[in-house]
């Protein structure tokens, strides 16, 4: 029997419960998948504690959009994939499941040598940070501050500009330091003085600034260095960037993603699992859990626990 995570409350980790349930054939133009791995993600926390606002729940609520994967069925009129395919899954839902339906948009090759938990690890982090720096426009006449370097959206950030040719700033606590500096970014601590320590690594200037750490200070700092607030962006507090003359993706922002942005993300995935075929890209893993285990996992991703977070169904 297939079995899936769900919540019918908004609350703490606790109300999170694995149940059995029925998964359909697939349809036209459907897969269906055996779930490998679960990526596990900031915002499945803060949409099942109630900190990102959504919708009433009538019935149990599945959970999670990103993962790994075997295709065990496919529907009729499907290209591109067969059965035995090993995949990376993005953008789906109800992912914290043994088994799923998605359609092949949600889907795209694992390279050979790379592991499910790697694959799970993709999707929104790596697609957040490709849409923005797409969206900023970074390139190589640009120094960037990453806020939040050492988290995964933060390190695809630095590895993306990097590839683009940009000079990379990023704030990380003394103990992740080093995982930026191997990224190609120079570390900064975050605190007090932060303005100053960023000028003294980067005396050419700052020109576009990345936020994915939400803080104030990383908000004041950001309008302090860098002279034009278009080229600053929060995937945080969307909902305050408006105020401060500043661009949101996401994040709680009022304003929806564009066509263009929403493409963009999707174009990342593959572009990614190109990049790690070549062995061009890094994923941090951290720690992996049952998928019985989920609550245990959201408190882990709460606690800000280093490395992506993945669940073994």
């Amino acid at each position: 029997m297939a079995q899936a995570v769900t919540y019918s409350e908004f609350g703490g980790p606790e109300v999170l419960a694995l149940h059995d349930i029925d998964v359909p054939e697939p349809g036209p133009g459907e897969v269906r998948l055996r779930v490998t791995a679960v990526g596990v993600n900031p915002i499945d926390h803060k949409l099942r504690a109630g900190l990102r606002p959504s919708a009433t729940i009538t019935t149990p609520r599945r959970i999670g959009n990103d993962g790994a994967g075997v295709v065990t069925e496919v529907g009729a009129d499907v290209e591109g994939f067969r059965v035995g395919d090993e995949v990376a899954i993005f953008g789906a839902r109800g992912v914290y499941a043994t088994d799923i339906i998605a359609t092949p948009d949600m889907l795209v090759p694992l390279p050979a040598g790379v592991s499910p938990a790697v694959g799970a690890a993709l999707g929104i982090p790596v697609a957040t940070a490709y849409q923005a720096l797409r969206s900023l426009d970074v390139g190589p006449s640009d120094t960037l501050l990453v806020h939040g370097g050492s988290g995964s959206v933060g390190q695809a950030a630095i590895q993306f500009a990097r590839l683009r040719g940009a000079a990379v700033v990023a704030t990380a606590s003394e103990a992740r330091a080093d995982r930026v500096r191997d990224l190609g970014g120079t570390p900064v601590a975050y605190g007090e003085g932060l303005a100053d320590r960023v000028r003294a690594v980067a005396p050419q200037g700052v020109t576009v600034a990345l936020d994915c750490a939400g803080t104030d200070e990383a908000l004041s700092s950001s309008i302090e260095l860098v002279a034009d607030r278009s080229r600053i962006a929060t995937i945080v507090r969307g909902a305050d960037a408006a105020g401060l003359g500043i661009r949101a993706f996401s994040g709680g922002s009022p304003e929806p993603l564009t066509a263009q942005q929403l493409a963009w993300r999707a174009e990342a995935i593959p572009v990614v699992a190109a990049l790690l075929a070549a062995g061009a890209f890094r994923v941090e893993l951290g720690p992996e859990l049952p998928l019985a285990d989920a609550a245990e996992a959201h408190r882990l991703v709460a606690a800000h626990t280093p490395g992506k977070i993945v669940l073994i169904p």
